[in-house]
């Protein structure tokens, strides 16, 4: 078995992902005789979007200033949206989770605040180019491991190293709450009164935490000459200071409220990841402004008296009670292939009640502004990044093939493994005559 995984571990580092990344754009590009929908404002029928420089200069039904040397594609019959923008994964921090030295999300030890993202991000994963090839262009990586995990990143799914690909850093830090109940499962091997004293003392772990990290902060400001610089200290700087927001990880109501408590107490901006109870404490989030990340609508009922409709309610509810939000999908390592199926969890949550057009928002714009890189992408305006995908009809529909991706004005490989496997295998039916 060790061999086994040891061999699965040398082809992923031996084989790195074919698709090669696009170069910059250098010249522009039009793109007319199609339906544009900005996300932001009404559709564009029978539309043309000029883009250069990476930046999206004019859109309209007839632009009138045209650069001299402009491309022009005419693509009757098709859309454009928005890119996908997932906000809640492992991307580029896991390849094969057997292989423990490919799974970089996780670290040793429970106070990890320096830890980045973007860093560790491997633009040569192969789960990559079939992410993608399905409309997610962003997303964002996030360290999983402890209670406060690091700092994320919203990467841009194409680039050559990290650094090409970071679209912006750090986005905030990531603190996973203590579960608050205790679990009375024949399995857990600690008793209830193990579990209760080991979460009472993550619980003060983190107030210790705050504490520790202002009086860094009041230290350095007092008189730098004598401030020794310590990079754990240092990273919770800007969340202390309001400056990066604290998502924190949390899904039941316990969780949830003990959460918002606790960021309400220490003055923090607070998003809330995972969510899976949100629509329960909907007074509490919309009291003190706190968005949520709702990870996945393909989820099983959380209780065995709950409706089976539990989770793909529950952007429905939280839109009814005007709480932002957003939609992403299952953020767990064995989950990460699957990224792709993003479009159909807002799709889920459109067929249990939540408007098309929110739903399509949920997965776009909201989280553009969830994440604080709104100005960049998630909808389609003039001066903003053109990062958008074509399609032969709507992204949420299962049938709808995303036929063209552009990030920042580049044109990119929409190959990947999957396609391949495809094109091999109709060939090998073909040549059996078993189909034309």
């Amino acid at each position: 078995m060790k061999q086994f995984i040891a061999l699965i571990a040398f082809f992923s580092f031996t084989f790195a992902s074919d698709q090669i990344p696009a170069n910059q754009q250098d010249h522009a590009i039009l793109i007319k005789d199609v339906t544009i929908h900005p996300v932001s404002g009404p559709t564009i029928a029978n539309g043309q979007i000029l883009f250069s420089d990476g930046k999206i200069m004019a859109m309209g039904n007839l632009i009138a200033q045209i650069p001299d040397g402009t491309e022009e594609i005419s693509l009757p019959g098709k859309h454009i949206y928005p890119s996908l923008i997932a906000a809640n994964t492992v991307m580029g921090l896991v390849e094969v989770n057997a292989v423990r030295s490919t799974r970089d999300y996780a670290e040793v030890g429970s106070f990890n605040p320096n830890v980045r993202a973007e860093v560790s991000y491997n633009p040569d994963s192969e789960i990559i180019p079939v992410t993608r090839s399905n409309g997610v262009a962003i997303v964002l990586s996030v360290p999983r491991s402890g209670l406060v995990s690091g700092t994320s990143a919203a990467m841009m799914l194409d680039g050559w190293t990290s650094e090409t690909a970071t679209l912006r850093a750090p986005v905030g830090m990531h603190i996973h709450w203590p579960d608050m109940k205790v679990n009375h499962s024949p399995w857990v091997r600690k008793t209830a009164e193990e579990q209760k004293k080991e979460r009472n003392k993550e619980l003060k772990e983190l107030d210790e935490i705050m504490d520790k990290a202002r009086a860094y902060v009041q230290s350095a400001a007092t008189d730098k000459s004598l401030q020794k610089t310590d990079l754990k200290w240092a990273s919770m700087a800007a969340v202390v200071k309001g400056e990066l927001p604290a998502f924190i990880h949390a899904n039941g109501v316990q969780q949830i409220e003990a959460a918002v408590e606790w960021a309400t107490r220490q003055e923090l901006n607070m998003v809330l990841v995972g969510g899976r109870d949100a629509w329960m404490l909907t007074d509490l989030l919309k009291k003190n402004d706190i968005p949520v990340i709702i990870e996945a609508t393909h989820k099983l009922p959380s209780r065995r008296h709950s409706d089976y409709d539990e989770s793909f309610k529950t952007p429905l509810k939280l839109y009814e009670a005007g709480i932002e939000f957003c939609i992403t999908s299952n953020s767990g390592s064995f989950q990460t292939p699957h990224l792709r199926n993003l479009p159909y969890e807002a799709a889920t949550a459109a067929a249990h009640g939540l408007p098309k057009d929110e739903a399509l928002k949920a997965v776009t714009l909201y989280p553009a502004e969830i994440l604080g890189i709104a100005d960049q992408v998630g909808s389609l305006e003039v001066d903003k990044d053109a990062t958008f995908i074509i399609t032969d009809g709507d992204p949420l529909e299962v049938m709808t093939n995303v036929e063209q991706l552009y990030i920042q004005g580049r044109k990119v490989d929409m190959s990947d493994r999957h396609k391949m496997l495809r094109d091999k295998y109709t060939e090998k039916y073909r040549q059996l005559d078993l189909i034309d």
